[in-house]
């Protein structure tokens, strides 16, 4: 039987992803976390045999939520589950450690193999994202200026492009307006946008934004 910790702020994924389980009982146990203060706590308290993390929990990244899961324990392994398509953070979630990337719009028995396969030790790559990798090695695709920036930055101008103030952006993350307003000029210089708007207008094209 495998232990898997699903973490999404929605209730109706969590319950969904257990619902693919239902029909083969002793498969699976679950734990379920709202949050990342949820979820480091059980990954601390408990052996899990995947973690299934959404991609933006709440205000916070999933990316960074993954790297202080792992800072916990190591070895576990995270299957990224996420609303958005792979071209737009699969790469960044495997450079950062994650051993799967699933879209929400998948098929139940797709993520069931992709938990699988990241169980049993192994990487799950969609045949989209396996292209995209190829392409990377060919140098045949251009980056695109989210992909220019640090996981940090790239969490405060999908904050901005959300509507959030400098001030705000400060509080939820637990930094400076100072260090915020640094990510704003250095996401500003990389992508070569120059307000607030261009970066909202971005962020909302590219379905960056969490809905």
């Amino acid at each position: 039987m495998i232990k898997i910790l699903t973490i999404d702020d929605h209730a109706v994924v969590r319950n969904g992803i257990k619902k693919i389980y239902e029909g083969t009982p002793g498969t699976a146990t679950f734990g379920e976390a709202s949050n990342a203060h949820e979820a480091c706590a059980l990954v601390r308290e408990q052996g899990w045999d995947i973690a299934v993390l959404d991609i933006t929990l709440g205000d916070r990244s999933g990316i960074e939520v993954m790297k202080e899961l792992k800072a916990i324990r190591p070895k576990l392994p995270v299957l990224i589950l996420s609303m958005h398509s792979e071209a737009q953070f699969a790469r960044r979630a495997f450079k950062a450690g994650a051993a799967g990337y699933i879209t929400k719009d998948s098929l139940p028995e797709e993520l069931a193999k992709a938990i699988d396969r990241v169980v049993k030790g192994g990487k799950y790559v969609s045949p989209l994202l396996a292209e995209l990798l190829v392409n990377d090695v060919d140098g045949g695709l251009d980056k695109l200026p989210h992909e220019r920036l640090s996981d940090r930055e790239l969490e405060v101008m999908c904050l901005i492009g959300s509507g959030k103030t400098v001030s705000e952006i400060a509080e939820l993350l637990a930094r400076s307006v100072k260090t915020i307003s640094t990510y704003r000029a250095r996401i500003l210089e990389k992508t070569g946008m120059r307000t607030n708007a261009e970066i909202t207008h971005y962020v909302i094209q590219n379905k960056l934004a969490k809905k």
